[in-house]
This record gives structure tokens, sequence and C-alpha cells, in this order.
């Protein structure tokens, strides 16, 4: 299949990439994994959430006939001849892949929760908290539940909202940071009076919600499903019991792909981000990246980004340049962002020797300290070589031992051999 833009990821970036690149008339393909558009952020669909942005991004692509989606359709593998990209895409319940090819590819990959191990979070009832936000949009039952949130971010602020909605009782939020750098975020925020907004909304669909700042989980307990969490809170050790546990340290960028591409990357507070120019063009000819990836920063810059990136892509420079300001206003909050909510060091000393780190492979705290870094320990436990492939516990010991992940290894995920001989075929 030909196209004359390929955009991986619907999300809020791709959406607006796809809206921006869709007025020159080109045609234009977009592939995601789920279901239905929206990506984590607008999760059941962007024609169905309160965000009108959302809903007229969808009205002007689902109009556009020169605009073909491709849901519950994942990447497996990607080469370049000269200038144009050849793209593998496995779509659930079709038995042949589909090949792309295209000359300018835009990653809207999005990111993906940090879970760090402790003492308990392999029971059952503990979650990230992203990913118990994302159960629960897609029915998961809650009503009735007591749920304690824990990690750090904003986030954690809209997960318990989406589950008090559903009938849950969010007891508490544990929030790491401190109350000094949350003060100077919040005193931030006066220049993004938008973020103001949404703060006071989350405030009064939380009231009932007791927040601590400068605390932290340190274990969960239970028979096989969590029954109590152990915390720091202020420096002091407390118990409070819950029947579920969710708990997430922020969001990391989806830089997998590419670095498959051969995409520059750079470091972020920690993590990696693919680096990108003024156009959102990566160090690749033609491969340009927008939103999370290229750094996190919520919704608002994940979709000035896809807008410049869109009109950069389609050779619509004049129109790209009219988002530039706009992307500098929230870059400069994703900064503040980061600034308020890195993570403290007490975190990286939760685990005890037999704390699964790998859960894939069963690999504990204790075998993995035996070793000098990620390939060492991947040859002699498996660490990482399990369903994710590293995705969960990787990014886990790039902060407890500042162990660098292998990325951009092909195929990007598990793929069917008959994929693979799809594209040896097509190559020649």
């Amino acid at each position: 299949m030909i196209s004359d833009i390929l955009i991986i990821g619907a999300g809020p970036s791709g959406l607006a990439a796809a809206s921006a690149a869709a007025e020159s008339g080109a045609q234009i393909d977009i592939i995601d994994d789920n279901f239905m558009s929206g990506g984590q952020i607008w999760r059941g669909g962007a024609q169905s959430q309160s965000d009108i942005r959302a809903q007229a991004l969808w009205k002007t692509l689902s109009n556009c006939d020169h605009v073909r989606f491709h849901f519950q359709s994942k990447v497996v593998h990607v080469t370049q001849k000269d200038d144009e990209y050849t793209v593998v895409v496995e779509t659930q319940g079709v038995s042949e892949p589909q090949i792309f090819s295209a000359k300018k590819i835009l990653l809207c990959t999005g990111a993906r929760e940090l879970l760090l191990p402790f003492p308990g979070w392999t029971l059952n009832g503990v979650t990230g908290a992203g990913g118990l936000q994302a159960l629960t949009k897609a029915g998961y039952p809650v009503e009735g539940k007591s749920v304690i949130i824990a990690g750090t971010g904003p986030l954690m602020l809209a997960v318990a909202a989406t589950l008090i909605e559903r009938g849950a009782t969010v007891t508490h939020i544990i929030e790491q940071a401190t109350f000094t750098k949350l003060s100077r975020f919040a005193f931030g925020l006066l220049a993004t009076p938008r973020k103001i907004k949404q703060a006071f909304t989350l405030g009064r669909a939380l009231k009932e919600t007791i927040y601590h700042a400068d605390s932290y989980v340190l274990s969960a307990h239970g028979d096989t499903q969590v029954q109590n969490v152990r915390a720091s809170v202020q420096g002091e050790i407390q118990e409070f019991t819950c029947d579920m546990l969710a708990c997430g340290y922020g969001l990391i960028p989806n830089i997998e792909l590419a670095a498959a591409f051969g995409c520059q990357l750079n470091d972020d507070n920690a993590n990696q981000k693919v680096a990108v120019n003024e156009w959102q063009e990566s160090s690749q000819a033609g491969v340009y990246c927008a939103g999370e990836g290229t750094g996190i920063g919520g919704v608002d810059l994940a979709l000035a980004e896809g807008y410049i990136a869109g009109y950069a892509a389609s050779s619509n420079l004049t129109k790209a340049q009219q988002y530039f300001s706009e992307r500098t206003t929230w870059q400069r909050f994703a900064i503040r962002l980061h600034t308020a909510f890195s993570l403290r060091s007490e975190l990286r000393q939760l685990c005890n020797s037999d704390t699964i780190v790998c859960r894939c492979e069963d690999v504990s705290y204790g075998q993995l300290q035996q070793y000098r870094d990620w390939r060492d320990a991947k040859l002699h436990t498996r660490c990482g070589m399990g369903a994710c492939q590293g995705r969960i516990c990787g990014s886990a010991n790039r902060f407890l031992f500042s162990w660098e992940k292998d990325a951009g290894r092909l195929p990007i995920s598990t793929a069917k051999i008959a994929s693979l001989l799809n594209l040896h075929t097509s190559e020649k």
C-alpha cells in the first residue's frame, strides 16, 4: 500500500498531524494498535471526548476520503531504501500482513507508564495508575472498591477523578514530590491559565480524597490480593487498607520505533526522547516525531507538535510556523513539570533481595545486583527477554542501576514469520 504520508499513532499528536497534512490533499494512512482513535489521553475514541478539540479533529478526518485509518494494527518491521520507507504491519484478525511504503513518516507513538518495583508490587490488585485508568475506561469494574493512588505527577489526579466517576472510593493520593516543589509548580501554572481551570475541576472531584505530599509507598501486603499498604508519609511510616493500589511514577516516551528507524535519541530527565528540529523532523530525513516521543509534555504540547509536523511533512512551512509560539509555551510547562516531579533517590532503595524486577522472567533484584550492565544481566538471567521485551523492567533498571537498554532491535515486537517473509519478497 503506497502512502504520501504514513502516520503511526492515532492519539492527539497523530490526529493533529493528520488534520494538518490532509489540507494538502495527500494520501494519508494512520496506523494504531487500539480499537479506535484517541490514544491514551483520549481513550475510547476522539469522537466521544468532552474535549471539543478531539471531536473537531475526528469530524474533520472522518470526512476526508484521502485519510485511511488502520486500527488494531501494529508495526513489526521497518526498512529504508533510498528516500522511501517500508513498514510491515500486522492487523488483528487478518492473516496476511500489510506492507506500507511512504517517503514521509510521522511517529506519534506516545508514552507509557514508568513502573518501579517494591515489595508486594506483584500482588493481585496492584496496577499502574495510568493502567488502571485505561482498564476502567474499557469497562473494568471498580464500583465500590477502595483504591489508593501513589507515585508522582498530575496524572494521579486525573486517574483518581476517573475512578471516582465510576464508583470507586479513592481514599488517598500519595505523591512523592515535596511540598516545596509542588508549590513552585502551582505558582508556575499562572503562565498557563488553562491548567489552572483543570486543577480546580479536579480539586472539586477529589474533595473527599486525602492527599499526602512528600510521601511514597514502601510495600504492599496481602496473601494473594493486596489488602494494605505501608508508606512513608512525610517521614513517618503509616499503614492503609485498600482493595487496590495504583502506583505509577510518571510517563516515559515510547522511542523503540524511532530507534528502529535510526533516529537520534537524546537523554531527557533520566529517560530518552527523539531529537527533532524546529519542524519536528528527526535526524532521519523524512521521519518526523510529535507528541510524547519528543519528551513528556501533555496533550497541549502534543497537539502543537502534531500540527507542526503535519504541515511540515506536507510542505506547508508557513502554517507550521503559526504553531511555534504555542509549542514554546507548552515546552516551558513541560520543563516545570519535569522539575517538580523528578524522582527522589529513596525510590531506588525500596527493593528487597527477593523483590521481582522482571515479571516476565521472574528475575529478582538480588540477582540483578550481581551484574555490571543491561547486556550482562540479560545474558545471565533473561531479564528483558519475556513478553514485554524489557519495556517495563528495562525502564526500571535504567532508574535503579543507570543501565542503558538496547533500543531499536528488529522486529520491533513479536511477529509472524509470514510477515518477515512477505517483507523479504517485497524487497526483491
